[in-house]
């Protein structure tokens, strides 16, 4: 049978149950009496009993009542395995569900990093690459917390949801087989430093040909990281849904969290507009550069070769900025027009990012 491999919660006969209950079915309690009426003063030995046997049911009261894994509670107790319907877990879970969310709008904001300067180059915004990383490591402390506590909760075994709760199962190296054969992968994945790792170490080996090639990895191991983010979100909800019956308690919170979500949305699609806008201006930038072949090199839209004696005899004599403009014919900019028209790719990061949250919101509907 399955339930050989768990332990269930059983309560057995107590000696101080009995004790207890016995003296409450005694008809009350006896006083004695003498033959005038007065009644005769117990002795110390007996009520001291009396408030013992009162304390014992009590605490016997609130220990079964706290049984929650086994019968040995007071030895799993300290070996930490949690209560997947304890109030620890619904306190975590709500305070992970925030974790996550800001997580989503975090990342997106790594898309902002690339920047046009004046000398028709792309550079990275130093400032904003030092506070995202701060943050963001932060926050990935979050999701490996998330991992150890996953470790040590219980799981009610599936054989035993016959009736009632079912039986949870505590025994530390079971928890740990069902987690690494289900959902640790994927928390895994979500609590890998990936942005981190690409702004200090990845993109600075790749400025050395173009920033073409930063862009396309920053995009794609984001994108790749981001989407176990945002699945997480589901089950993590439900299981909240399931435990207190609503996300949020109030009215009020509950349309705040779905304008919450409208909005991750806007912003979501308004940073890879930004991104995507960038991309463009470069693709015209090298079509450029491929009919002044002689004289130019993609390696000149870096800025860090601004400098370069060859790349600043080119710029003086190329006319890039009057054809990679949206008023000219010569490249079709589409959708990205406005921000090439804007000048967006070159701003502040504050103007660059409500005028994209804006456009997000402006198209979404």
């Amino acid at each position: 049978m399955g339930f050989a491999c768990s332990r269930s919660v059983s309560f057995e006969d107590d000696p101080e149950l009995v004790g207890v209950t016995a003296s409450k079915n005694d008809n009350g309690v006896k006083l004695k009496y003498h033959i005038d009426g007065t009644q005769i003063a117990e002795s110390s030995s007996k009520m001291a009993q009396k408030k013992v046997l009162r304390k014992k049911g009590k605490l016997l009261k609130a220990r079964v009542l706290s049984r929650v894994f086994s019968e040995d509670y007071e030895r799993v107790n300290r070996r930490l395995i949690l209560d997947p319907r304890g109030q620890i877990i619904n306190k975590w879970n709500k305070i992970f569900l925030v974790a996550c969310l800001a997580s989503l709008f975090l990342d997106p904001l790594f898309f902002y990093l690339p920047v046009v300067q004046d000398q028709v180059c792309i550079d990275i915004g130093i400032s904003l690459e030092v506070t995202l990383t701060i943050i963001r490591s932060v926050v990935d402390l979050f999701y490996i917390i998330q991992i150890f506590i996953k470790f040590r909760t219980a799981y009610v075994a599936p054989s035993s949801r016959v009736f009632g709760r079912g039986e949870l199962v505590i025994k530390s190296y079971k928890i740990a087989i069902r987690y690494l054969k289900m959902g640790f992968w994927l928390d895994f994945i979500a609590a890998l430093p990936i942005p981190q790792v690409l702004i200090w170490i990845v993109i600075p080996t790749l400025r050395g040909s173009t920033m073409r090639n930063t862009k396309n990895v920053l995009r794609f191991f984001i994108i790749f990281q981001y989407l176990p983010r945002l699945f997480l979100i589901f089950p993590l909800s439900a299981q909240i849904v399931n435990a207190t019956g609503v996300v949020t308690k109030t009215a009020w919170a509950g349309a705040a969290y779905n304008l919450m979500l409208y909005l991750l949305a806007s912003h979501i699609l308004g940073a890879c507009w930004y991104l995507l806008s960038i991309e463009r201006q470069e693709a015209c930038w090298r079509r450029v550069c491929l009919m002044e072949k002689f004289s130019c090199e993609y390696g000149f839209f870096d800025c860090h070769r601004v400098k370069d004696g060859h790349r600043v005899s080119w710029f003086k004599t190329s006319n890039i900025t009057s054809l990679c403009s949206p008023d000219v014919d010569f490249y079709q900019f589409g959708i990205y027009a406005d921000a090439v028209t804007s000048q967006v790719t070159s701003s502040a990061f504050l103007n660059k990012y409500f005028y994209c949250l804006w456009w997000g919101l402006r198209n979404l509907r």
